[in-house]
This record gives C-alpha cells, sequence and structure tokens, in this order.
C-alpha cells in the first residue's frame, strides 16, 4: 500500500516535472519568434531608411514615462516572486501580499498600454498618421505590435493572479516564473524599439 501510494507520488512528480520543462520550452521558442520578427522588422526599417523620402519623427515625451511605468512593472513582478516564494513553495501568509504587487503589476502594465495611446494621439494631432510617411508607418507598425505582445502578457498576468486566488496549495511555480520571463522580455524589448525609434525615425 505504501509502495504503491510511493509509486503514484513519484510518477505524478515526474510528470509535473516534464510539464514544466515543456512550458519554459514553450516560452522560449515563443521569445525567439517575437525576436526574429522584430529583427525582420529592423532589417526593413535599415533597407527603407536609405531612400529620399525618409524623414524624422519627433517622439512624444509620453515614451519616455511609458519606459519608466514597464521597468517599475518588472520590478514589482520581481518583489511579488521574492515575496511569495521560498524554494518552489508559496511562503505561508505572504498570498496577500504577493497578490498585491501582482495587481500593482497589473494597472502598470495598462497604464503602459494607454500611454501608447495618448502617444498615437499626440502624433495624430500632429497630422502624422499610419501612411504620413514611412518612418511614421515604422513608428506606429513596431509600438502597435508591441501592445498586442503586452495585452498578451496582461492576459496571462490575469491568468496567473486567477490561479494564485483560487489555490496557493497547488499551484505551481512554473507558471508563476514563465509569466515574469515573458513580462521581462517584454520590457528589454521596449527599451530596444525605444533607442531604435529615437535614433532612427
Amino acid at each position: 500500500m505504501i509502495s504503491s501510494i510511493a509509486s503514484t507520488a513519484s510518477v505524478q512528480a515526474r510528470s509535473s516535472l516534464g510539464m514544466d520543462r515543456a512550458s519554459r520550452s514553450g516560452i522560449w521558442v515563443g521569445i525567439f519568434a517575437i525576436t526574429m520578427s522584430f529583427v525582420a522588422f529592423t532589417s526593413a526599417l535599415f533597407v527603407r531608411q536609405g531612400t529620399t523620402d525618409w524623414g524624422h519623427l519627433i517622439l512624444p515625451s509620453v515614451l519616455y514615462v511609458n519606459t519608466v511605468v514597464l521597468l517599475f512593472s518588472s520590478a514589482t513582478f520581481e518583489i511579488s516572486r521574492r515575496t511569495l516564494f521560498t524554494g518552489q513553495m508559496i511562503q505561508p501568509g505572504t498570498a496577500r501580499r504577493g497578490i498585491g504587487w501582482l495587481m500593482l503589476t497589473l494597472v502598470l502594465g495598462l497604464a503602459f498600454c494607454l500611454g501608447q495611446y495618448l502617444a498615437w494621439q499626440n502624433l495624430r494631432a500632429q497630422g502624422i498618421y499610419l501612411a504620413t510617411n514611412p518612418n511614421s508607418s515604422f513608428f506606429y507598425v513596431l509600438t502597435s505590435i508591441h501592445v498586442l505582445h503586452l495585452l498578451a502578457g496582461i492576459v496571462a498576468l490575469v491568468r496567473l493572479i486567477g490561479c494564485l486566488i483560487a489555490s496557493h496549495a497547488t499551484f505551481r511555480r512554473s507558471l508563476f516564473d514563465n509569466t515574469a520571463i515573458y513580462w521581462h522580455f517584454l520590457g528589454v524589448l521596449w527599451v530596444y524599439l525605444l533607442l531604435l525609434c529615437r535614433l532612427k525615425l
């Protein structure tokens, strides 16, 4: 009886470990695919920049505020992780504080999306639209695709918060870690895009 229980527990542990490895591999494959798409956009930008109709954009100042907001959201995500976990287990009595930091991360992510919308509105107020010139087209496309990926991160964050609220005992740390990796990646990607826009657009 005891050996049967131990055997079942061992099988479940191996199954859980296999799922964790698969999900970690999946997140890195997704990040690689996103990175390659932005590399392609960057290459197209450099090629297009050599033409005579290339202009220059004055970037809305809200973009710099957005950068601070997104980077701060990565910090709050990490504070949540350090608050919640000791090893693979959630520390007793830390769930409320950890979820609070995650909720702040969610609010900051939404604030970033709002800030990007305000940046687009600022350009439109200047008469700069998607098809105004090649560099404005690149700006709208790059920032819009980044926001779409960030919205996917927000959905993942909402799911993460829901899972934490629903059950602390059965919560898998790999879900938290994978969401954090994706969120931090989007922060790094945004810093790259801001520098690219500032130097090349």
